[in-house]
């Protein structure tokens, strides 16, 4: 992948859409942390608005296939 894909931002709905759940399915992982393993590494943008780095959701993913 060209590093500028893995540096892409994708916004809430865009990880709902990858994941084909709601996105109030997506906030209520998010509100839950990373830490749960229910969400991605994320940023917090200052107007609250969330960011996951596509490598950051290739990672969570990659580790949620092998999880099964």
């Amino acid at each position: 992948m060209h590093r500028d894909q893995h540096r892409r931002w994708l916004t809430v709905r865009e990880f709902a859409d990858e994941l084909g759940v709601s996105i109030s399915t997506a906030y209520k992982w998010s509100a839950a942390g990373t830490n749960s393993g229910r969400f991605p590494r994320h940023a917090k943008l200052p107007n609250g608005s969330i960011r996951i780095r596509r490598d950051w959701l290739d990672d969570w993913m990659a580790h949620h296939d092998t999880a099964r």
